[in-house]
């Protein structure tokens, strides 16, 4: 049996047997009631409200299939969308996905990448409802996501108010540590590797920052000092983080920076795709929060006890 019967490509098989094969035997959550085959999916939007936002993922910038399994940017692929949603105080539903590929991708492939977005999907009770397939150069994998707010108003950018405290859910600066050690071809510290291949937002606390009176919030996809810099420009505050209450992160990476020769602290304050969620309360932080820092009074921007950050601050997407 030749290998084109049983490794078929993308070219192969053609482009609905493709699309059958991947939307074969799935389950939808409730949430979806009409899933791919039809020209458009229907999603419950029981709030009569819905969240919505998109990313993409291009091979060679987000991912890179020698240190990747599909599978792995899968996951990636929904956990990124899924922590935007959360961000806005609302709980993933559903994602809608566009593949393109080259022709000579394996089916294979192609299969272990959705299985790796439906693993992560379902991590959160959503589905995937949908989308499309192209042939492209190279990899790109665009998702839009789709939550439900469940009756609570969205948590914007722009309620911060002076006074309150600065939490955070998750752990910072793993995924930029992870990318330089796979960059630099450094064994070992296998954990923060598998960080920056798969990141791991708190799930769930979104909704439990919401429901807890939170004013703004934002997921850490770029860096902590640039993302909340948007916070508090959008808000009119002045941020000051304490490196003190991020000595537990910083920390955590002391070793693998050392192996790098980094500073820790460029992966903490300037290192995103962790998908961490930080967001401000007037009161006590919610369970699974910790407080890094306070909202005050003056120049919008962000402040790193008392000064100002002068190092890494975060990715930007047109950056060499």
């Amino acid at each position: 049996m030749g290998d084109e019967e049983t490794n078929p490509t993308l070219q192969q098989l053609g482009e609905f047997t493709v699309i059958d094969r991947l939307v074969r035997g799935r389950r939808q959550p409730a949430e979806v009631a009409v899933g791919p085959g039809d020209d458009a999916a229907v999603v419950h939007a029981r709030d009569r409200r819905v969240a919505v936002s998109t990313d993409m993922l291009v091979q060679g910038r987000h991912f890179r299939l020698d240190w990747s399994t599909p599978h792995d940017v899968g996951r990636k692929a929904i956990a990124q969308n899924a922590a935007d949603i959360e961000a806005m105080g609302a709980r993933p539903t559903a994602f809608v996905v566009a593949f393109g590929a080259p022709g000579d991708t394996s089916a294979a492939d192609a299969d272990a990448l959705v299985a790796g977005m439906w693993d992560e999907a379902q991590r959160i009770g959503a589905g995937i409802a949908g989308g499309d397939l192209v042939s492209c150069p190279q990899w790109v994998i665009s998702v839009t996501a789709l939550g439900d707010l469940d009756g609570r108003a969205p948590v914007l950018r722009s309620g911060a108010k002076a006074g309150s405290v600065i939490a955070v859910a998750g752990e910072l600066g793993r995924s930029a540590a992870g990318f330089s050690l796979l960059d630099k071809g450094i064994e070992g510290f296998d954990t923060l590797r598998r960080r920056h291949l798969v990141p791991q937002p708190p799930y769930g606390q979104g909704v439990a920052a919401a429901a807890g009176g939170a004013q703004a919030m934002i997921d850490v996809s770029d860096g902590l000092v640039a993302d909340l810099r948007h916070v508090a420009e959008a808000s009119g505050v002045a941020m000051d983080l304490s490196t003190a209450a991020l000595g537990a992160d910083h920390d955590a990476l002391t070793a693998a920076a050392a192996a790098v020769r980094a500073d820790p602290w460029s992966w903490v304050l300037g290192g995103g795709e962790d998908h961490a969620l930080v967001a401000c309360f007037a009161g006590p932080a919610p369970a699974g929060w910790r407080i890094i820092g306070r909202v005050l009074e003056g120049k919008a921007g962000v402040l790193v006890d008392g000064q100002e950050w002068t190092g890494y601050a975060g990715w930007q997407s047109y950056d060499d």
